[in-house]
């Protein structure tokens, strides 16, 4: 509460959201007023208006038309901070950007701080403020989700179901192929997750299996994995779109490459996961009848973490020609009505024209929304799964033993420590010193990881299908 009073105070001032669209770089096109089209109307053809009167005296008026060939040409205008006012969704973008970058610098401030004096019995701060990214994160898909279910024409609905629907049987699909293919580590966590439940539930005089079965977690898995394939449905679609958009706009070769770099992150982060194209061919390369390893598995798996941020920070450096290559759509539509035949209303022609640019902060939310949540996702695996940062050096990885005996001493020391205390605080200690061994390393390493792979592929699913309905489904 304190950080978001603080927040609120700073961002009048200075917003890191509010600075990508201002910043002068991204062009709207505003849309033409009613005397602007009448003047270009009346060069080629007389605006009409006609007036009707009913039987019962009153008289109508139809709406003014205008050609759709017309020789229009919008005006281009720099993005100001009085323009964001009237952007729909700007107030949750600007809350969840710069809450995001908050939380970013307090991990980036924690991570160093713990690599410099090692606390045992602390708290990790960061790891409250990666949650409260990923809650902010699920609100606003889910209220941008909701938002086309609202909407009674057109397909939106459909689409979200059928498609929330198709990544809960891919789910469930996933979830029973064996980890010689697909390395998360959700068998062993779970196993370790059981035994210490069913051991604390043993200490506390309760006589239990575990306190869940195999088949219902992954079914309760599969169920968040659908939501969140639904959730991502639209911002794959939409990103496909400005992909496209943005290669037609890119002219040196650097930035063309960089885009279908971006395009394929998703890919190349479910790649990272599958054991027979990467880990197994990196860390055991076919050198000659002997092969050596390249690296450990700690190793492989710090620099799984650095190319998953690595890929999500090139994904946001891109956003602005995404943006750009959206607010182009204004023009394009303009270009693409007057290859049509007929007359159109100037009210219809002003809307076409400005829904582009009011829709700006869905689009940017649906573009930095998935990014953040792979980002935070691999932090909080970093994290709670005990892996490491380093690369040339050994990193600590400790095995299901080690964690086991890790968690089994800090238990006994805490409970010599608090052996002068009330036996209520003990008590107390004892549980929570319990719950340290049901929710070990290893559940948070295989819940997610699957987790993270889960939404790159939910991305890379949505946006390839994206792709190909733009480019061969759409009629230009």
């Amino acid at each position: 509460m304190v950080m978001a009073s603080v927040i609120q105070k700073i961002t009048p001032h200075y917003s890191f959201a509010r600075w990508l669209l201002c910043n002068g770089s991204l062009q709207w096109y505003q849309h033409p007023t009613e005397e602007q089209l009448q003047v270009l109307a009346g060069k080629q053809q007389k605006a009409k208006s006609k007036k009707e009167r009913k039987y019962n005296g009153h008289i109508e008026t139809k709406p003014l038309t205008v050609p759709k060939d017309i020789n229009l040409h919008l005006e281009a205008k720099s993005i100001t901070e009085m323009d964001t006012r009237v952007l729909h969704y700007f107030p949750e973008y600007q809350w969840l950007v710069d809450f995001t970058v908050c939380a970013t610098v307090v991990y980036v401030i924690t991570e160093v701080y713990y690599s410099l004096t090692n606390p045992r019995n602390e708290m990790n701060i960061s790891i409250v403020w990666s949650l409260l990214v990923l809650i902010f994160v699920f609100k606003v898909l889910f209220s941008l989700t909701t938002h086309y279910f609202k909407v009674e024409e057109g397909g939106e609905r459909s689409v979200c179901i059928t498609f929330g629907c198709f990544f809960f049987v891919k789910a469930m699909a996933i979830l029973i192929v064996t980890e010689n293919y697909l390395e998360f580590g959700l068998e062993t966590g779970f196993a370790n997750f059981s035994g210490g439940a069913v051991q604390f539930l043993e200490k506390q005089g309760l006589q239990s299996q575990g306190p869940v079965s195999k088949l219902t977690f992954k079914m309760s898995l599969a169920i968040l994995c659908g939501f969140i394939g639904a959730f991502l449905t639209f911002p794959g679609l939409r990103l496909a779109q400005m992909h496209l958009d943005a290669l037609n706009l890119a002219k040196e070769k650097l930035t063309q490459t960089l885009l279908h770099v971006n395009f394929l992150s998703p890919l190349i982060m479910v790649l990272l996961w599958v054991k027979p194209i990467t880990k197994d061919y990196i860390m055991n390369p076919p050198l000659g009848k002997e092969s050596i390893p390249l690296m450990s598995e700690s190793t492989y798996d710090s620099l799984r973490l650095w190319i998953i941020i690595a890929l999500c920070v090139l994904r946001l450096a891109l956003i602005r020609q995404h943006l750009q290559a959206y607010l182009n759509l204004a023009q394009k539509s303009i270009e693409q009505m007057k290859k049509e035949a007929g007359r159109i209303g100037t009210k219809d022609l002003q809307k076409m024209v400005a829904r582009v640019f009011y829709y700006l902060c869905v689009i940017a939310l649906q573009y930095v929304a998935p990014v953040i949540m792979l980002l935070h996702t691999t932090l909080l695996l970093k994290t709670l799964g005990h892996h490491s940062w380093g690369l040339l050096s050994e990193p600590s990885y400790m095995s299901p033993k080690e964690i086991t005996e890790a968690s089994n001493s800090v238990k006994s020391s805490t409970l010599v420590a608090n052996e002068s205390k009330k036996l209520t605080v003990a008590q107390i200690t004892m549980a929570l010193d319990g719950l340290q061994n049901v929710f070990t390393p290893l559940l948070f390493r295989g819940l997610l990881s699957f987790l993270t792979w889960w939404i790159a592929a939910c991305l890379f699913s949505t946006s390839l299908f994206g792709l190909f309905y733009h480019q061969y489904l759409t009629i230009a």
